[in-house]
């Protein structure tokens, strides 16, 4: 399995920079998965900033494929709030409580988690999570 972010979604659906990484990803051998507060930041991005009807919206997340999140688990949940407050800073590392629990997810499935998100994988580079980088919007690529 494979964990992606919203946003490598949202890349494939807008056609950004990261699309093609991102298809390929869901094309491959292995599952791929959002995390639930993952399709909630899909739909909720489509909705209000794209505006697309609801229903256009879920039909799109649907239509990818990815394999049904599991519910979040108290465990994760905890360890994802320990971990934001481990690594958060408002300046130098603004990781989302959404991306923390992406990656206490992927720490727990074990998968490796691909996003373009620099603060996110710099976060996951420090605690050993495994990563694959996409490109951003602007097609640049963190490395390591």
């Amino acid at each position: 399995m494979i964990v992606l972010d919203a946003f490598a979604v949202l890349a494939l659906l807008k056609g950004e920079p990261a699309a093609g990484p991102v298809r390929l990803l869901l094309d491959g051998d292995q599952d791929a998965s959002l995390t639930a507060l993952g399709v909630a930041e899909v739909l909720d991005h489509l909705v209000r900033i794209v505006g697309a009807s609801e229903e256009d919206a879920a039909l799109d997340l649907a239509q990818l494929g990815l394999t049904e999140p599991d519910p979040l688990e108290a465990a994760v949940a905890l360890q994802a709030g320990l971990l934001r407050a481990r690594h958060y800073h408002r300046r130098d590392r603004a990781v989302s409580l959404a991306d923390c629990v992406l990656a206490e997810y992927a720490r727990a499935a074990p998968a490796p988690l691909a996003s373009s998100d620099p603060q996110l994988l710099s976060m996951c580079r420090d605690e050993g999570i495994d990563v694959v980088p996409l490109p951003d919007s602007q097609g640049r690529t963190w490395t390591r």
